[in-house]
């Protein structure tokens, strides 16, 4: 098994622009598989997307070997041409494995959050919270920052971290109330248990909240630029509970009034940092940083590629969420949701799968692909509408796999119970354990299909030939697993992309600003692991 790291760089414009022509041109000929949509999976026969060669190879491959495909691993015994495809697409991919820290800031210091700080936190949030507070505390000291501002907070986490840990002002800014409110709740409690402690310690930080829906950099800018007075920050945070602005979503702030009295704290300046924020709420930031002089420095981890708005096909021009730089702009490279949906993929997420999950996970795609045939036959005006069930299959088939193995381990025992001499009676026993489980797959395709057509306000009717439709996918169902693998394969390639198009849209503001990309989690931890990370000079 081999793999190959990239071979690219993206120190300088010019780098990064050679990098995401080099993605662009390798893209082109896949644009069909990155196009393609599992739920149609017999329905457009995509198989037949894939070099036939490769799915003759892939679709006798292990299980094990199948999930190392989105990590771009070989095979030594594969096609030459399979491997060719591989190697070249692992030398475009940006390297995500967890670097040394200390490369962002030589005084970075990562602390153990206190359990009071990590309460509520699961093992990826406090591993997350943990190393961006302390990146971000170290940048905010290196630049002079008197404040943070965390955008799309959620509930906190990190907003607390930098506050009640590393004593820094913060801003956290969501767009849900109940976030804000459990944010405030849980300051209380941090801030009581602290005093409590410490007792006569001086006045511990509490995050300030404000709820607003930042839908443009504009709004994020004017924010910013308004937090620079401790004053209106309050009042603001005190309105926005209950008022917004028009279809803006600002809270009520005299915007032309703030952008003026920020000229007025230029001693004052501001750290933008978003822990995993969605869609274009980070590439709000990015504009924010470039157009509001009073933001030294930006830490974002972004997240959720399929929000993002893109160019071309939602007309959204210089508000869109990508393209972002001018040269890729130039490009006309048109992504779509499948492609962007294909880049949210973990590549070491799929590595660190059971087989057993891995083989449910195609029975799910199998599933959801025949229902497209039941929709394409019998509900033909509901299909045209490009329904979506939800994740109801996967819940279907962690509630009935467990009857499933304990029925199969039962019958497995009953065929072990027979001795060699009763050969015969033995493979019947085998043939109907085959039988029995294929049966079970027919049920459990039956239970989603009833599940989906509920959802999508329609009756389930007996005189449907399900039986019929299971029958010819099932002949196909074993390519689900190797097609599926082989299309993960672009999502890194495709999340590459969109991470250099950021990058590049800094590097083109000129030397006054520098940026780079940096891994700064555990991957098989948190997939979103890269960080932008953008000072002024």
């Amino acid at each position: 098994m081999t793999s190959q790291r990239c071979t690219y760089s993206c120190e300088t414009m010019a780098q990064t622009l050679e990098w995401m022509n080099a993605i662009a041109e390798f893209i082109r000929p896949y644009r069909a598989l990155l196009d393609a949509h599992v739920v149609n999976f017999f329905k457009e026969r995509l198989w037949e997307l894939v070099d036939e060669q490769w799915m003759d190879c892939l679709r006798k491959e292990s299980v094990a070997n199948l999930l190392k495909l989105p990590s771009s691993c070989t095979q030594d015994y594969w096609p030459a041409s399979l491997k060719q495809f591989l190697y070249d697409l692992r030398s475009l991919v940006l390297p995500r494995e967890q670097e040394l820290l200390h490369k962002i800031s030589p005084n970075l210091h990562v602390a153990s959050l206190s359990t009071v700080l990590s309460q509520g936190m699961n093992l990826k949030k406090k591993h997350e919270v943990e190393i961006l507070a302390a990146v971000v505390s170290s940048i905010v000291h290196e630049s002079g920052a008197g404040k943070i501002i965390d955008v799309g907070s959620g509930q906190g986490y990190l907003a607390q971290a930098l506050s009640f840990h590393y004593q820094l002002p913060v801003i956290a800014i969501d767009a849900s109330l109940h976030h804000a409110n459990v944010t405030n709740a849980r300051a209380e409690r941090i801030k009581k248990h602290y005093a409590a402690k410490f007792a006569g310690s001086p006045h511990f930080k509490i995050p300030q909240t404000i709820t607003c829906h930042i839908l443009s950099s504009e709004a994020l800018t004017a924010l910013s630029s308004a937090s620079l007075n401790e004053n209106n920050t309050k009042e603001s945070a005190e309105r926005s509970s209950a008022s917004f602005l028009g279809d803006c979503g600002i809270p009520e702030i005299d915007i032309a009034k703030e952008k003026s009295l920020s000229n007025l704290y230029d001693n004052s300046f501001l750290v933008l940092a978003g822990l995993h924020a969605c869609g274009d709420l980070s590439v709000n930031m990015l504009r924010t940083f470039v157009d509001c002089k009073q933001v030294r420095a930006l830490v974002g981890v972004g997240c959720c590629y399929n929000l993002l708005s893109e160019d071309f096909l939602e007309k959204a021009g210089d508000s869109c969420g990508f393209p972002i730089s001018n040269a890729a702009k130039l490009s006309s490279l048109i992504l779509g949701k499948n492609a962007r949906d294909l880049a949210c993929q973990s590549a070491e997420r799929w590595r660190t799968l059971t087989e057993d999950a891995a083989l449910q996970n195609f029975e799910v795609h199998a599933f959801r692909a025949a229902f497209q045939l039941v929709l394409d036959k019998y509900y033909p005006t509901i299909l045209a509408s490009s329904p979506s069930i939800g994740r109801q299959g996967k819940t279907i088939r962690r509630q009935q796999c467990r009857r499933l193995r304990e029925s199969q381990t039962s019958r497995e025992d009953d065929i072990r119970g027979f001795s060699p001499e009763l050969g015969k009676s033995s493979h019947n026993l085998a043939s109907g354990c085959q039988d029995r489980q294929n049966s079970n797959k027919y049920l459990l395709l039956e239970e989603f299909c009833k599940s989906g057509l509920s959802r999508l306000g329609c009756v389930f009717s007996e005189d449907m030939d399900l039986l019929g439709i299971w029958n010819h996918a099932q002949s196909y169902s074993e390519l689900i697993g190797p097609f599926w693998s082989l299309r993960a394969a672009l999502g890194p390639l495709v999340e590459t992309y969109i991470l250099l198009d950021r990058l590049l849209f800094l590097q083109e503001q000129g030397d006054s600003i520098e940026a780079s990309l940096f891994p700064i989690f555990d991957p098989t931890l948190s997939p979103r692991n890269m960080a932008i990370i953008a000072r002024r000079k």
